[in-house]
């Protein structure tokens, strides 16, 4: 990616939270910080004048003089104190307010209509881990953004300040070659240039191994976190075939690669801080030696050498801008393109959705009770055919049972669902009917158990005595005195509890038709044939399509609809 078609596509992505709902409150905040940091770069303006006149003044052993500068340093202070705190209100709201609205855009973008399963599937542009893509890089790339743009403001206007502050400082300085005499005009501007870039090149030299030190780390750490997180999930499978000894080998191993990455990080750290450290004694001494000449001549004062050591440390330190921000500038650079990667995948999914392709399937709303099937053929993302050609319709009330690959049964019911739109042919759906599908697991969200089984509706859809009812229904009243507490469902409850679960979620709802993809496989037959039993009773009108396991479900279809 070319630099400008970056910035290009970063300011396409990013700059719409200025043209937003709120854009009035926005520009006016923005306009606010770019005053306010003028009016810093003001103060520090003002300080380094008070500065001159304070050492003036104490050369002068004048105490009226001094007592003026004590009571304007309090102004100063005073000054100061206001303007920083209001600085740091307004740029943290900014902040903030950029990443709700980033976050929210792209949520907005990938939880819709299964966009966020689909895109899964998609080979253009990167789409892994996209939950640290909108959680941990729209945080960077806001907050960084506004950090590095305020800071590159403000050290541009502390260059222009402090370097025609420096200039008028310099005077002229005649270099004596023995045949010419050469006059040097601002000497100390052209001093802090050359001074500023050689300690920038060399801070530049000596600071990049800290980024791939600092890349290798990180990359251990999560590599490590995640080994934890994942012993963590498979806890049960872990103590059962006691495989403990193996995961502390794993760990050990895992944790060894965090203990040589952060061995290279602290050695370029040493480097980085040897360095440092002698840059900032010299930082102090160097203006101070280079201009004391011109004080010890009598050609400038106490106070003119005092502020020309700190027009040269200001001017330095905002030319060396570049080589500080370095790090942090990679780190938000590398943030924006994975937030890019994850919207490009989304683009490249909503073109293959919208455009008309005859290698898509098409969906469609029919104008009665009726699930049809028009040569549908569904393909493997390779073009690859695993379902031919069914022509068939399924009539409300039918009970189907799906026969054969259970992993084509899947599939189907995908691209009923909009989730595989590879394949041929048309799905003619009942119109304004809710298709139900359950899987062989339900999502339970972490929440109040009566949240999690409502979902995806409020809590308070249902009435109380009909959800106990319902959970009688299916054998858990031993979770009626838990439907206020607040845990992790999936993880707290057997397998076999949330998918009776998923069935009182159905009993709620009462779809008209409903789709069971191995919805009871963790129950025995029995269980199994009573949560089927208990499901036609209940709903004796509903549609029921299955895809089950259960050598005895044929009693509960009509008919079959056999895949290959």
């Amino acid at each position: 990616m070319n630099e400008n078609n970056f910035f290009i596509r970063f300011v396409r992505l990013a700059g719409g939270f200025w043209y937003s709902e709120d854009e009035a409150t926005i520009r006016r905040s923005t306009l606010i910080l770019v005053i306010l940091t003028v009016a810093q770069i003001a103060i520090a303006v003002v300080i380094n004048k008070w500065s001159a006149a304070l050492f003036d003044a104490l050369e002068q052993r004048s105490m009226s003089k001094l007592v003026t500068q004590i009571g304007a340093i309090f102004l100063i202070f005073a000054a100061n104190i206001i303007l920083n705190a209001t600085h740091v209100k307004i740029k943290r709201d900014l902040q903030i307010g950029w990443r709700e609205w980033l976050t929210e855009h792209l949520l907005s973008r990938w939880m819709y209509k299964g966009r966020h399963y689909l895109v899964t599937h998609t080979e253009k542009g990167e789409h892994d881990n996209p939950d640290g893509r909108i959680a941990e890089d729209i945080r960077i790339a806001t907050e960084s953004a506004i950090e590095l743009c305020h800071s590159l403001f403000y050290n541009l206007l502390l260059l222009i300040s402090f370097s025609q502050i420096l200039w008028s400082l310099s005077g002229v300085v005649i270099l004596d070659l023995g045949i010419i005499k050469m006059p040097i005009y601002g000497h100390l501007v052209w001093l802090a240039l050359m001074y500023a870039s050689a300690a920038s090149l060399l801070g530049w030299l000596i600071g990049r191994p800290l980024t791939s030190a600092t890349d290798a780390k990180q990359t251990a750490e999560a590599n490590f976190r995640f080994s934890l997180v994942t012993a963590q999930e498979h806890s049960l499978s872990i103590a059962m075939i006691h495989g403990e000894g193996n995961e502390r080998q794993r760990f050990r191993v895992l944790f060894d690669e965090i203990h040589n990455a952060w061995q290279q990080q602290t050695k370029a750290w040493e480097h980085i801080l040897m360095f440092s450290s002698g840059y900032s004694v010299l930082s102090m001494a160097f203006p101070i030696l280079i201009s004391s000449p011109r004080y010890i001549w009598g050609s400038i004062s106490l106070g003119g050498l005092m502020q020309s050591a700190q027009s040269f440390q200001q001017m330095a330190s905002a030319l060396s801008w570049p080589v500080d921000n370095m790090t942090r500038v990679f780190e938000w650079r590398a943030s924006v393109e994975r937030i890019l990667g994850l919207l490009e995948s989304l683009d490249y999914l909503e073109e293959e959705i919208i455009s008309p392709d005859p290698r898509r399937i098409i969906l469609e709303k029919t104008d009665c009770s009726v699930l049809a099937f028009e040569k549908l053929c569904i393909n493997k993302l390779n073009g690859e055919e695993i379902i031919s050609c069914i022509n068939t319709e399924i009539r409300a009330g039918e009970h189907v049972l799906i026969t054969g690959n259970f992993f084509t049964g899947s599939k189907l019911f995908k691209a009923i669902t909009g989730l595989w739109p590879w394949g041929y042919g048309r799905i003619g759906l009942p119109d304004s009917e809710l298709l139900f599908f359950m899987p062989p697991r339900p999502y339970l969200p972490k929440d109040t158990l009566r949240s999690a089984i409502c979902y995806p509706t409020a809590d308070d859809a249902f009435a109380d005595n009909l959800l106990e009812s319902k959970l009688k229904l299916v054998g858990l009243d031993e979770l009626i005195p838990q439907l206020d507490c607040i845990d992790t469902w999936d993880k707290a409850l057997s397998r076999e509890t949330q998918q009776r679960l998923g069935l009182v979620r159905v009993l709620l709802y009462q779809p008209k038709w409903i789709f069971l993809q191995e919805a009871f496989d963790s129950l025995d037959s029995a269980g199994e044939e009573a949560m089927l039993r208990l499901l036609c009773r209940e709903l004796p009108d509903a549609t029921l399509i299955t895809v089950t396991n259960l050598p005895t479900a044929s009693r509960f279809h009509s008919h079959n609809l056999p895949l290959a």
